[in-house]
């Protein structure tokens, strides 16, 4: 059973909070975080991707980027923007994003449970992505970033969530980006022993963003050995059926030596095709493929979506096995110089910038994977393909921070 368990965590000052907290680092460049953080003292940009205060060039895992990144935690902290909690406590944390709204619960969770499977993961790990985060924790002797994860509704902690979500909240911003953040402490004892009785029936828990993050908590629980704040690790825990996952599109550098007209007839064998007017909105089994100015409804035949697997029924499986591997010749997707991604935040319009622009050939088009199909895979032990979620809107950096020694600074 999931053992989530509150925490005093380190929390930005109110009036400050729209100028600290920022997007996770691995979402943007250092240019653009370089940028975004010139003028602004509190940036949390200044810890979560620290090269930005040194020379350019610098390579974003030299060991002076995590001696900078604790150096600038600690004058957060010395300059009162990050205030650590009196006594420990749960959170709630909500965004709102246009019509979309999602609340979850602020915790630390088990990195004992990530190893024993109760905390599910759905995607594999790179060792430099996992060091990486293993060096900054280590420095930092704080996470200052959350995993996002996820559990299936439960009606009596959904319900306990929405109503003490109706006070006032202690933390409450609109970002440049026009998502709008707010924070709640639950600290009392009776709200406490409640979350905690609610939580300890939740039976499992999934990852959908944060797997390096998670994966490197869990080594430095294994090598301070679970002393002080080692043993959990920071998270925000969200029911399955508020959030919103967008499409992972797919952008290829070169046709594979076809004419787009070859191409076409090449993948006619696994698809119907349809030439679209406009942008397509691809459902199930479907994807938009926009090459030479022009948009395309493929839809795969129906003999390819019959399987029983549910990595196999994938979207980004067939587009995988029918297209990108037999027709442009990619074989591994995760390695593969030739194929791009694109977030789905950023819109069909980008496929189409990077295409007209001569940047890539040709672009694909996804329809979202569902929460439910992440969590079925991830019970039976299985592993998605790359890039096969985007979960919006993206948790901020800075928001909470979960110090892993006492105090903080030790």
């Amino acid at each position: 059973m999931a053992d989530l368990r509150p925490f005093a965590a380190l929390r930005p000052r109110p009036d400050l909070a729209a100028r600290l907290c920022e997007l996770p680092y691995d979402v943007l460049s250092t240019a653009e975080a370089r940028g975004l953080a010139a003028d602004n003292r509190f940036s949390f940009f200044h810890v979560s991707k620290p090269e930005i205060d040194l020379p350019a060039g610098t390579e974003p895992e030299a060991p002076g980027v995590y001696v900078q990144g604790r150096r600038n935690l600690l004058r957060l902290i010395a300059d009162g923007a990050l205030v650590r909690d009196a006594r420990p406590g749960y959170y709630l944390y909500r965004q709102v994003m246009g019509a979309h709204a999602q609340t979850g619960l602020v915790a630390v969770a088990s990195c004992d449970e990530y190893r024993q499977g109760i905390i599910r993961k759905h995607e594999l790990t790179r060792p430099d992505k996992e060091d990486d985060r293993l060096r900054h924790m280590e420095a930092l002797n704080a996470q200052t970033g959350p995993a996002f994860l996820i559990y299936r509704s439960v009606p009596e902690l959904d319900g306990f969530v929405r109503q003490r979500s109706g006070a006032p909240p202690a933390i409450d911003f609109t970002a440049v980006d026009g998502v709008r953040h707010s924070a709640w402490v639950i600290d009392d004892e009776a709200g406490i022993a409640f979350v905690q009785s609610a939580t300890s029936r939740v039976p499992r828990l999934y990852i959908a963003d944060g797997h390096h993050r998670t994966a490197a908590a869990a080594r430095v629980c294994r090598s301070r050995q679970g002393i002080g704040g080692s043993s959990h690790f920071l998270a925000v825990a969200f029911p399955h059926d508020q959030l919103q996952v967008l499409p992972y599109h797919r952008v290829l550098k070169d046709l594979n030596d076809h004419t787009p007209g070859a191409l076409l007839d090449r993948l006619n064998t696994g698809f119907e095709t349809v030439e679209a007017e406009t942008p397509p909105l691809p459902r199930p089994h479907e994807v938009g493929l926009y090459l030479d100015h022009r948009w395309h409804c493929l839809r795969f035949r129906a003999a390819l979506v019959q399987s029983a697997d549910a990595i196999e029924a994938l979207d980004v499986s067939l587009l995988q096995r029918h297209a990108l591997a037999p027709v442009f010749g990619i074989e591994n997707p995760r390695t593969s110089r030739r194929l791009g991604f694109v977030g789905g935040i950023r819109g069909v319009g980008e496929l189409e910038r990077l295409v007209d622009d001569g940047e890539f050939a040709c672009a694909f088009a996804l329809c979202p994977t569902r929460v439910e199909d992440l969590m079925a895979i991830a019970d039976a032990g299985g592993l998605m393909p790359p890039k096969s979620t985007w979960f919006e809107p993206k948790l901020r950096d800075g928001m909470f921070c979960h110090a892993l020694a006492e105090p903080a600074e030790g």
